[in-house]
C-alpha cells in the first residue's frame, strides 16, 4: 500500500468537510492514513487515491458511510465535564410537570446520553423524561444501543449510579459494564448530521453540544449552533465543551455559567 500523499490528504479533507463540516488540520494526516488503511486492505486497493475514487461512486454509499464513521469517531466516557451534569440535576429538580427532554447532539458511543439519563432518573423521582442521542456515525450509534462498555469509561461515574444503573461483567465479560435495561429504554438514538437538515426530534429543555465544535470553522459552528438552538424550548439551555466558545458568533443565547447558555424566553429575557 502506498503512503498517503499530500494531494490525497487534501481530497479527504474536502470529503469530510463536505460530509460533516469537519475541518481537518494538516497535523491530522497521519490520523486519516491510519484510520482508512484497513479499508484500503478490505477493498483490495493500493492507494488512497483509488479509495477516494471508490467513495465518489454512488454505487458505494455503504463504504462512504464507513469512511465517515472512521473519520468522525471520538472516544468519550461517562460524566465527562461533570459540572454540566451538576447543572442538569439542579434544573431537572426544579422543573415542574413531566416530559423533561434532553438532547445529546453528538453522542458518539452513548456514554453522554446514558450519563444524562442517570441524572434525570435520580432527580426526577419517577416523573417522565426522554433523552435523545444523535450522531453522524452509524457504527457509533450501534455501539450506543448495545450500551456495553469497558470499565475504564466509567471512572468518573458516581459509585451509587454505577450500583443502580449498571450491571457488572463477570467471567468472559469481566472488566466491562452494561447499562441496565430500564435506563436503556429511556434513551432513544437516531442518526443526524449537524451540518444538514435535522430529522424531526421535537423540542428540548436542554441540549448538549460538547467537544464537536472544535472541528468546525466559524461559519459552520454558527450554522450548527443556530440549528441546535432552534430546537430548544424558550428558556432552554445549551451546554458546550469547556474548551469551546460561542464568542463572536452573534447568536442570541445568554451565558449563565462557563460553557452553559440559555435561550431567551418568549418575552425575550
Amino acid at each position: 500500500m502506498d503512503p498517503i500523499t499530500d494531494n490525497e490528504f487534501r481530497k479527504f479533507q474536502t470529503f469530510i468537510f463536505d460530509a460533516a463540516g469537519i475541518s481537518l488540520a494538516p497535523a491530522k494526516k497521519a490520523l486519516v492514513s491510519g484510520r482508512l488503511a484497513k479499508r484500503l486492505r478490505a477493498c483490495q486497493l493500493d492507494s488512497y487515491g483509488d479509495y477516494f475514487t471508490l467513495l465518489s461512486d454512488d454505487a458505494h454509499r455503504a463504504e462512504r458511510q464507513i469512511a465517515i464513521d472512521l473519520l468522525t469517531t471520538n472516544e468519550t466516557y461517562f460524566f465527562r465535564e461533570p459540572k454540566h451534569f451538576e447543572f442538569l440535576g439542579a434544573i431537572a429538580s426544579a422543573s415542574r410537570g413531566g416530559g423533561f427532554r434532553v438532547w445529546s447532539a453528538a453522542c458518539s458511543s452513548g456514554e453522554e446520553p446514558y450519563s444524562i439519563a442517570m441524572v434525570l432518573a435520580d432527580r426526577l423521582a419517577g416523573k417522565p423524561f426522554e433523552v435523545i442521542g444523535t450522531d453522524i456515525s452509524t457504527r457509533m450509534l450501534q455501539a450506543a444501543q448495545r450500551a456495553h462498555y469497558p470499565d475504564i469509561r466509567a471512572r468518573q461515574m458516581p459509585s451509587d449510579y454505577r450500583k443502580r444503573f449498571c450491571l457488572r461483567g463477570t467471567g468472559p465479560q469481566e472488566g466491562t459494564l452494561l447499562v441496565e435495561r430500564g435506563l436503556r429504554q429511556r434513551v432513544r438514538f437516531a442518526q443526524a448530521n449537524l451540518v444538514a437538515p435535522l430529522p424531526d426530534l421535537g423540542r428540548f429543555d436542554v441540549a448538549f453540544l460538547r467537544n464537536v465544535m472544535i472541528y468546525f470553522d466559524a461559519a459552520t459552528k454558527r450554522e450548527v449552533v443556530q440549528r441546535v438552538a432552534s430546537l430548544l424550548r424558550p428558556d432552554g439551555y445549551l451546554c458546550i465543551g469547556h474548551s469551546e466558545s460561542l464568542h463572536d458568533l452573534g447568536i442570541d443565547l445568554i451565558p449563565v455559567a462557563p460553557s452553559i447558555f440559555r435561550k431567551p424566553g418568549r418575552a425575550g429575557h
